[in-house]
């Protein structure tokens, strides 16, 4: 929850974060973090059968579940793309379905359960553009 919130706080308007990792792995725990650094007050949780949760804080929390989304059609019929070109943040969990619709630059976020530790978790960040780079740098100088 710590490394969401600190990611929240330096987080921009336009901002597409996805989340994976296994069942488990704290992709919906990472998402309360990341509310908690917008300034997010409601308690968030899985829009898993809403699929789009949106929370209001700093900055708009568009909160997308698309692991019932069946297919990239579905997304369309969602509205998908007003929110992922809009003014807040998108944070997306089980965004396989979507990459068709997905801008080209997001921020990919695996979290990885520890095996040995149950408590623990990793995370792999990959960069999908300069503004994910400067994010990153940002981050980690926090």
């Amino acid at each position: 929850m710590a490394v969401g919130e600190k990611l929240g706080q330096v987080l921009k308007p336009g901002d597409v974060i996805t989340l994976t990792g296994d069942l488990g792995a704290g992709k919906t725990y990472f998402s309360k973090g990341v509310g908690k650094g917008l300034g997010v007050s409601d308690h968030i949780t899985s829009p898993t059968f809403t699929i789009i949760n949106e929370y209001s804080g700093r900055l708009p929390l568009y909160h997308v579940d698309a692991y019932r989304v069946g297919n990239s059609d579905e997304v369309y019929d969602l509205g998908l793309e007003e929110y992922l070109f809009g003014e807040g943040v998108t944070l997306i969990e089980w965004p396989q379905v979507l990459e068709e619709v997905l801008p080209q630059q997001v921020l990919e976020i695996e979290i990885v359960k520890d095996e040995k530790m149950e408590n623990q978790r990793s995370f792999n960040l990959n960069p999908g553009g300069s503004r994910y780079d400067d994010l990153i740098r940002e981050l980690t100088e926090k």
